[in-house]
């Protein structure tokens, strides 16, 4: 067994090693590196003009950076996973955005640094965010920048300069300019989940034409197939029966003959519909080729299989398809054989279809059962409709 990396070992006690909680306190690490980053440009400011109040300034860094840390902290702690917002986006942007508009007041003639700074925190926040929450954000940032502007304005000696002005309207900018720039990467991101969509929707219909037989809605033979295998394996672990059916429509070939090929379809498409609607739901109706189908009867004791199938049987003979010279009926013929424990399902289906030439021989519209002894060294069955 392959031990960690000592770096792999320091990555998940700071992360964790849950993807997804790694991958939320990544990002609250992140914000809090930017924040540091930001604070340290307001110390570095405090500490180069005297015009700056330094120890408002400490103040105001501590508070900002350790306001991030807690979250982070909580965020780590796993006790954000329940909540909708568990990456605490709103709460992080809303105070990294009250601690940008506090150094508006406070970094004097060194508040054009603030609208880059602002910039950043919508850029990197929003993405997270409905529509309606980056509305919401942007319109919280520009309150507390114009209560920021005025703040500043009032609380200096010297009257309202061009540069006051300037910073302002840059800080409106910038506002204006994110929130626009956010609401139109959230439109293309609409858009790119509608065109995901519609690829997994057509992919959906490539698997659905990959296993449905497109005329009738029923299985194919290949998905048919696969399903059966793997009731043989439930039937060998549980010991509960599994029969196999062939069906047949008698004189399919003259409606095509007489009657065109879409008449010939529209009679399968009846008959596939009136067996589903004979069977129950937990039976399974594949379309094996032409005008023969087969029934895969899950858990189903013979004596059972037997009333299906002459209910089935009763409700082909019943059907009627009205067309342009009369109205169409047809039979159908059916073959079952008991899945044995030691027979592959392709042994189980041959041992149908014969019962099914069984059927046929003795004049259709008729159902038979296979022997479920051993297996027969030549010949049909000869055992007749029950």
């Amino acid at each position: 067994m392959r031990h960690p990396s000592r770096r792999q070992r320091l990555r998940d006690v700071i992360l964790s090693t849950d993807p997804r909680r790694a991958t939320l306190v990544g990002m609250a690490l992140l914000a809090l590196l930017l924040m540091v980053s930001s604070a340290g440009v307001m110390l570095l400011v405090a500490h180069a003009s005297t015009a700056v109040d330094r120890p408002a300034v400490h103040w105001w860094a501590a508070l900002s950076v350790g306001g991030l840390a807690v979250m982070a902290a909580f965020i780590r702690s796993g006790a954000t996973l329940q909540l909708r917002d568990p990456s605490l986006t709103l709460p992080q942007m809303a105070w990294t955005i009250t601690s940008g508009a506090v150094a508006y007041v406070l970094a004097g003639e060194a508040r054009g640094l603030v609208p880059s700074v602002l910039a950043m925190i919508l850029f990197f926040g929003t993405f997270g965010l409905t529509v309606a929450e980056v509305i919401g954000i942007g319109t919280y940032a520009l309150l507390a920048f114009a209560c920021a502007i005025g703040a500043a304005t009032r609380f200096r000696a010297d009257p309202l300069g061009y540069l006051d002005t300037a910073y302002a309207l840059m800080v409106v900018i910038v506002l204006v300019g994110c929130i626009a720039l956010n609401l139109r990467i959230h439109r293309i991101r609409a858009r790119l989940q509608q065109q995901r969509e519609a690829l997994a929707q057509a992919l959906d219909i490539n698997r659905e034409l990959a296993t449905r037989d497109e005329l009738t809605g029923l299985l194919n033979r290949r998905a048919m197939l696969d399903l059966m295998q793997l009731e043989h394996r439930r039937s060998l672990r549980s010991g509960r029966p599994l029969l196999l059916a062939q069906l047949d429509i008698d004189h399919f070939k003259p409606i095509n003959d007489q009657h065109g090929h879409a008449m010939g379809d529209r009679a399968l498409q009846a008959f596939a519909g009136t067996v589903r609607a004979s069977v129950r739901d937990t039976d399974v109706l594949a379309r094996w080729g032409g005008e023969e189908f087969v029934l895969m009867l899950c858990d189903t004791p013979l004596d059972d299989a037997r009333e299906l199938l002459e209910r089935v049987r009763l409700a082909v003979e019943a059907l009627e398809i009205p067309h342009a010279t009369g109205t169409l009926r047809m039979s159908v013929s059916a073959g079952v054989a008991l899945h044995m424990a030691g027979d592959t399902v392709v042994h189980t289906l041959e041992r149908a279809d014969q019962a099914l030439y069984t059927a046929k021989a003795l004049g259709r519209n008729r159902w038979v059962v296979a022997p479920s002894g051993p297996r027969p060294a030549a010949g049909p069955p000869l055992n007749a409709r029950v």
